[in-house]
């Protein structure tokens, strides 16, 4: 075999192992928990009954989903929690759709006279999902709803 012939399989077979370390590497890299398919609803309340503010969003990690923790605010305050203080804020539902995945539920009821309060245009939800492994994923504004009168 010649020496270029045998300098150039060299060359391939590093290149090659070069690029299944780095597959391998990518493969068993830890992941954050991502939310998708987000939706906030805000219903006023009616004579009859409470309204309510209703944010749904699947949440998913290799490791499996711990938990989700939600805050409303309205874009006027200029509040913007920082990952810290969601930390403190209430927990959705969350319930398992598949090893990797859950469908997370937080929902507010709204009285009339609460209502009355509402900052009136743009809020916002901010999010901090939690998987089993620790790993962690805030989002600042993971949905956005308007509240009429």
């Amino acid at each position: 075999m010649s020496k270029r012939i045998l300098l150039s399989s060299l060359i391939g077979a590093v290149a090659l192992g070069g690029v299944a370390a780095g597959g391998l590497a990518l493969a068993s890299a830890p992941t954050e928990p991502t939310l998708e398919h987000s939706s906030a609803r805000y219903t006023a309340p009616s004579d009859g009954s409470a309204g309510s503010l209703v944010y749904t969003v699947d949440v998913s990690d290799d490791s499996g989903i711990r938990g989700l923790k939600a805050v409303v605010w309205p874009a006027s305050s200029k509040l913007d929690p920082t990952e810290a203080q969601l930390r403190e804020v209430e927990s959705a539902k969350c319930r398992s759709t598949s090893d990797e995945t859950s469908r997370c539920t937080y929902t507010l009821k709204v009285t009339k006279r609460e209502a009355a309060d509402l900052a009136k245009g743009t809020w916002y939800v901010s999010a901090l999902a939690t998987a089993k492994d620790g790993d962690t994923t805030s989002v600042p504004r993971a949905a956005t709803f308007d509240v009429t009168r």
